[in-house]
């Protein structure tokens, strides 16, 4: 199989710390893998100097740019604003904490045949009681609301197929971002693969993905996408109406 050519991005937000070493980790990797690529960093208008650092490593490899939000727009945004903002077919995203091995990517792009998005699922889940919990919790309504089996679709790590966005429209702003890519892109009928990894919990500082503020704005776009897919005119064949 060829090399393929690979938009890679992710987002920062108080990743001051970690994000030369997420980009350097993906500079690595791709070229390594990569027929050509590129590095796409989101500043969600970062209060650190996650920005400053990024727009450096912009200056320091030409692979990489730079999107910068003037406010924060909360992680589905920025998700959108990295897809929006790449240009090769298979894409690949983590986050900015260096919680995911870059090199996972390696083994789930290998898949690419089969898939048009794959996903991970954690083998074991290096964090507090709280977070671990929380992801269950999470997990466990989505496949109740949603009628899925995935095994823990809340990871922070995708490699997709440009294709799926012409067949598919992401809305949420919150961590549910990946949620709605994964479920939209079932119902749509295309594959969807898993891949067990392994995580190390972040160095530096804390996550936001589990504060009250995601929790209730992942609960809205939940529920928001429930009330589209379920509704009278999701998917409705051309030329039918319900009565």
């Amino acid at each position: 199989m060829s090399k393929p050519d690979i938009s890679f991005f992710f987002p920062v937000y108080n990743d001051e710390r970690t994000v030369r070493l997420v980009t350097e980790k993906a500079i690595k990797l791709f070229d390594e893998i990569a027929n050509q690529y590129e590095v796409v960093i989101v500043d969600d208008a970062s209060p650190d100097k996650a920005g400053e650092i990024a727009d450096q490593l912009a200056r320091e490899y030409p692979q990489v740019k730079v999107v910068h939000h003037e406010t924060n727009r909360g992680y589905g945004a920025a998700v959108r604003s990295g897809i929006a903002h790449t240009k090769y077919d298979w894409i690949c995203m983590v986050d900015g904490d260096d919680e995911y091995d870059i090199r996972d990517l390696k083994r789930m792009l290998e898949l690419r045949q089969y898939y048009e998005l794959i996903i991970a699922f954690r083998y074991k889940k290096l964090y507090s009681a709280k977070r671990i919990f929380i992801s269950h919790v999470y997990n466990t309504v989505l496949r109740f609301l949603f009628d899925t089996r995935f095994r823990d679709i809340s990871t922070g790590i995708r490699v997709f197929n440009r294709s799926i966005l012409g067949r598919i429209e992401l809305n949420s702003n919150s961590p549910f971002i990946g949620a709605e890519l994964t479920i939209k892109t079932m119902l749509g009928g295309m594959p969807v693969g898993e891949i067990g990894i392994q995580t190390f919990p972040r160095e530096f500082g804390t996550g936001s993905a589990t504060s009250m503020q995601n929790i209730i704005r992942t609960i809205r776009d939940m529920l928001r996408m429930r009330k589209e897919i379920f509704s009278d005119t999701y998917h409705l064949p051309d030329g039918r109406e319900r009565g």
